[in-house]
């Protein structure tokens, strides 16, 4: 089975390259029906909207770590309300005070590879146990480690296919989707936030920084481990 999703994701990887984002999320939908999600951070929803129009119904993963900004909760508040998808929520094991009593507090000014590890990566990996493939919003125009990245790929620490649909696409390329489709946006990307992750370890960035810049900008880190 590794070897058959590794081989489907080089042959996909190769066709779908500068084909629509649309496209490529069609073809993920058709190879896996149900049994392909789609991830989102909710700093804005724009792939959320992109894969509705495609698949409506399709289920939406938000890893709710319970340090969101109240803005990020907004927006899936609004796509819960609006959009013809399942979101779904969801949590860690620990809860933040269960975190801090067992690792003490503030853990993410300590470890935040272990805070991340615990309230982001293990929930996904648990919650990818259900789908063959999944969706993330990477662009290639984010940052340096993220320039590589294929349209459709093998996550080979989970076993699954990894899609990204708006791997190709530039941040004018979202404006404009944004602006077509009035789809809703995280508040805190108009006030100088750049990135938007969970509040304690995501800062603002002057303009023209990276835009990964502004998390965990105390620690050697730009990634979470969810697309290590």
């Amino acid at each position: 089975m590794t070897t058959a999703l590794r081989d489907l994701a080089d042959q996909a990887s190769t066709t779908l390259e500068g084909r629509p984002a649309e496209e490529i999320v069609e073809w993920a939908a058709t190879q896996f029906g149900e049994r392909f999600c789609v991830t989102s951070s909710f700093a804005d929803a724009v792939l959320v909207h992109l894969a509705s129009r495609v698949v409506p119904g399709i289920d939406v993963v938000f890893l709710d770590t319970g340090l969101h900004f109240a803005e990020t909760r907004h927006v899936r508040e609004l796509v819960q309300l609006a959009m013809p998808v399942t979101v779904k929520s969801v949590r860690p094991e620990l809860t933040v005070a269960q975190q801090d009593a067992r690792y003490g507090p503030r853990l993410y000014e300590r470890d935040p590879d272990h805070c991340c590890d615990m309230r982001k990566v293990q929930p996904l990996r648990r919650t990818l146990e259900g789908y063959d493939a999944w969706a993330a919003g990477l662009r290639r125009d984010e940052s340096p480690t993220r320039a590589d990245t294929p349209v459709v790929g093998y996550d080979a620490s989970r076993g699954k296919i990894k899609v990204a649909p708006l791997a190709a696409w530039t941040e004018a390329d979202v404006r404009e989707y944004i602006d077509r489709y009035d789809v809703p946006v995280n508040a805190l990307l108009r006030q100088g936030y750049a990135s938007v992750g969970c509040w304690p370890c995501t800062r603002r960035t002057p303009p023209g920084a990276d835009p990964r810049a502004g998390r965990w900008p105390m620690f050697d880190k730009t990634e979470c481990g969810l697309h290590a």
